[in-house]
């Protein structure tokens, strides 16, 4: 895996994420009042629907990337803050159609907005919130950050469609699983980190750097997220532990613990998340063999090794307060899960 940072070591989550924060709080503001103004619609629903979501507390870490990339590669116009409010939809967007995916309940500790309003009114506002991301970055005016970003979305797309096809199979590698959530989940984070640069029209060799920065920290991100589900709380995680079980994903911590088990346990994964067969005291199951089998620890390592790709990849950049709070922002991942 070769040389991995001790990410473990970093100070408390929230402290990792304060000189980002320092760093954006004013275009952040902006960014906001555009989130705002840009959920507006006459169709009532939709803002009613879109602020379920919006408000409900998340990091908006993505368009925080956006901005703190702009201003590592010494962007001085106002564009970046646009392009960062339409990660921030892309990202909005890509819940809602999650949750209807995955069924799912609750989100960041609160009712889904599918629960409450139905599946086919938050597909139709993702929609209108992806649409509004698209007029930003045409209003932005800058064909790169455009084709960045709209191949995002298509990529976003691809890795929703892996997912649902890998649902329920046990079967699924890990290579395979990588490539979900490289797609899935990195593919946002590496075009809100590039697009920062190609805004600021920097040489490719540093679009190329943020781009594997921002890859490299989605896939750390979401590994982080895989374990949390098995071993984190639900204040935390924003969702009740063990949702990716009852949802029936198939996710790293599971692919290890199949893969390592005898044949009486990959019996068990096959009937608790390949035929959906889940009784009382599953849960409890399944979270003995990942303690029997390290995979928990496992998932974590490769999440730190990741985590190392992505700051390996801001080397090229001066040593300042911008590459600094983007490497503390991988210990801020990293360290979710201590």
């Amino acid at each position: 895996m070769g040389v991995v940072v001790p990410f473990e070591e970093a100070r408390d989550p929230a402290e990792s994420l304060k000189p980002l924060l320092e760093i954006v709080a004013e275009d952040m503001e902006a960014v906001n009042r555009i989130i705002l103004d840009k959920a507006v619609s006459d169709v009532e629903l939709i803002p009613k629907l879109a602020h379920h979501l919006i408000d409900s507390g998340g990091k908006r870490l993505r368009p925080m990337l956006t901005i703190a990339a702009a201003k590592l590669c010494g962007y001085r116009d106002e564009g970046h803050i646009r392009l960062a409010a339409a990660v921030e939809f892309m990202h909005t967007a890509t819940l809602l159609h999650d949750d209807v995916v995955d069924e799912s309940d609750y989100r960041r500790g609160k009712k889904s907005a599918r629960l409450v309003w139905g599946n086919q009114a938050s597909v139709l506002v993702g929609d209108f919130l992806l649409g509004q991301a698209f007029r930003m970055m045409v209003e932005v005016g800058s064909l790169s950050a455009l084709k960045i970003l709209s191949g995002a979305a298509a990529v976003i797309a691809e890795g929703e469609v892996m997912q649902l096809a890998a649902a329920k199979n046990t079967s699924t590698t890990e290579d395979e699983y990588l490539n979900i959530i490289n797609a899935k989940t990195a593919a946002l984070f590496s075009a809100a980190a590039e697009v920062g640069a190609a805004i600021a029209k920097r040489p490719m060799e540093e679009q190329a750097a943020l781009k594997s920065y921002g890859r490299n920290l989605g896939i750390a991100f979401q590994l982080v997220d895989d374990a949390l589900d098995y071993s984190g709380d639900s204040a935390r995680l924003g969702k009740s532990v063990g949702d990716d079980f009852r949802e029936g994903k198939i996710t790293l911590p599971v692919i290890l613990c199949f893969r390592r088990g005898s044949d009486d346990e990959r019996a068990f994964w096959n009937r608790a998340l390949g035929k959906g067969e889940i009784a009382d005291g599953d849960l409890e199951h399944a979270i003995k063999l990942m303690k029997k089998h390290s995979a928990i620890e496992a998932t974590l390592d490769r999440a730190r090794h990741y985590g190392t790709i992505a700051q390996d990849a801001l080397a090229i950049f001066r040593p300042d307060r911008y590459t600094r709070a983007l490497t503390d922002v991988i210990g801020f991942c990293i360290s979710r899960a201590n």
